[in-house]
């Protein structure tokens, strides 16, 4: 407190545009999926700067685990928001995706304008096959470290066969696994570390620049107040759904561009567990469902969102504007696919900043939590069998050119149609995964590598 006894109110003492400089570099170095954009915001706010602690960042880390959407981002927003309020969660933010948006946007329309080229897609061939390798990456990455128990090996189990055989909804097989957690916590059948050991220890000595001013009161802005967060919800639903209304009143719920808004509206509030989870509901529905785009251009997508900076969910901004670019209507298909492009996006990525500004002050409330970090765990386990599911998903329809359902009643197995496997894609998928378990080649070395490959592979053969 300060001589007058009241807890300080300004921010910590980080200079606002040191602040901004800081994430547009974390920005700028937020390759390589949510795990790699966490680290490097564990390495440059908590090990680098000694912004936060380490106690609070997992737990800032272990809520947005907890949200819907891309966590990598929620997690930049809950800290610019506890350094500098509503507009350092707004700066974090929003720098945080900027730079993908820019780069997605680009590699979309020379996607959708030459795509069809035999060369340029030579080159996509070859990285579909590096992307297969990169989840599959993700799966042994993910669940080494959050597997650590039976029953938690056994909710991953259930989770693949629940949505791959199944298929149950996503958002009920997540739910349902929190719950599990939840109710587990007092067992010890369960890791209570939420499955994020990736995070290295606080350095010693003084306590990180949020910790010394929580240490001293908490800033009015993070204190519990529900007239606070009913205005955060309200003017941020409104911003955020503000285009899907107008959309749906211009044009009715029939046109491209209001698909597009709703179903990523849709997306930012259900799809819950990491961003390689909520890609296998995406890719379904957008190549199943709403025909935007085939199992390959998924792929295609995805690969670009890993060779970019930002989120991975950000590959919405490539379906988006593959999903306008093939139904323009009175635009040309290059500005409508970039218009459906950040549609996607805007409906996807204001959602967290919403979470954040009106969940947050009670979520500090929050720290230690051992239920909280208990559902968390679980969450995490379950997480790890959907994306195995995004990984065979994304085999099947990589390697074989038809892949049939066996028709059952209950079950709906995909299954490959083994006379249609594609033994050049087969063999590429394998030598990728070679050289990421293997070798241990960086992520964008495999990538230039692969399509590389897949030009060679073009150039001698005259086909992809």
């Amino acid at each position: 407190m300060d001589e007058t006894g009241v807890p300080p109110s300004s921010p910590p003492p980080v200079p606002f545009s040191e602040a901004v400089r800081t994430w547009a570099r974390v920005a700028a170095l937020s390759f390589g999926g949510p795990a790699g954009q966490i680290a490097v915001m564990h390495r440059i706010l908590v090990q680098e700067k000694r912004w936060i602690g380490e106690e609070r960042f997992l737990h800032a880390l272990n809520y947005c685990m907890l949200l819907p959407g891309p966590e990598a981002h929620e997690l930049a927003i809950y800290i610019g928001w506890l350094m500098h309020r509503v507009r350092g969660g707004l700066v974090a933010g929003i720098l945080f995706v900027l730079p993908g948006l820019v780069a997605l946007t680009a590699l979309s329309v020379i996607y959708g304008a030459f795509g069809h080229i035999g060369f340029v897609q030579a080159l996509f061939f070859g990285l579909k096959a590096a992307v297969l390798a990169i989840v599959l990456q993700a799966v042994m990455r993910v669940g080494k470290r959050a597997l650590k128990t039976p029953l938690l090996i056994g909710l991953a189990a259930s989770a693949f066969v629940a949505i791959f055989a199944f298929g149950l909804p996503f958002p009920l097989i997540v739910l349902g696994a929190g719950l599990i957690g939840y109710v587990c916590s007092a067992t010890g059948w369960l890791s209570a570390n939420g499955g994020h050991a990736h995070a290295a220890a606080s350095p010693g000595g003084e306590p990180a620049l949020i910790d010394a001013q929580f240490a001293d009161g908490i800033p009015p802005h993070v204190r519990p107040s529900a007239l606070r967060s009913a205005i955060a919800g309200a003017v941020g639903a409104t911003v955020w759904l503000a285009p899907l209304v107008v959309l749906l009143l211009a044009f009715g719920p029939r046109n491209v561009f209001t698909a597009i808004a709703l179903f990523n509206s849709k997306m930012a509030v259900i799809t819950f567990g990491g961003a390689y989870a909520v890609l296998a509901y995406m890719a379904q529905q957008a190549v199943e469902h709403y025909h935007w785009l085939r199992p390959g251009e998924m792929l295609v997508g995805l690969g670009f969102a890993e060779t970019t900076p930002g989120p991975l969910i950000s590959v919405v901004d490539f379906v988006g504007f593959m999903a306008a670019f093939r139904q323009p209507g009175v635009l040309t298909p290059v500005l409508a696919g970039i218009l459906g492009g950040a549609l996607a996006m805007w409906s996807t990525f204001v959602p967290p900043f919403i979470w954040i500004f009106a969940g947050g002050p009670y979520v500090e409330a929050l720290i230690g939590n051992r239920r909280l970090k208990a559902a968390l765990s679980a969450i995490t386990a379950a997480v790890v069998g959907v994306i195995v599911n995004l990984a065979v998903w994304f085999a099947l329809h990589t390697m074989f050119a038809q892949v049939g359902v066996t028709g059952r009643p209950v079950m709906a197995l995909p299954l490959p149609v083994w006379g249609t496997i594609d033994w050049a894609a087969l063999i590429l998928c394998a030598a990728a995964a070679i050289a990421t378990f293997r070798f241990k080649t960086g992520m964008l070395a495999t990538f230039c590598g692969c399509s590389a490959a897949g030009l060679i592979y073009y150039l001698a053969t005259g086909a992809t």
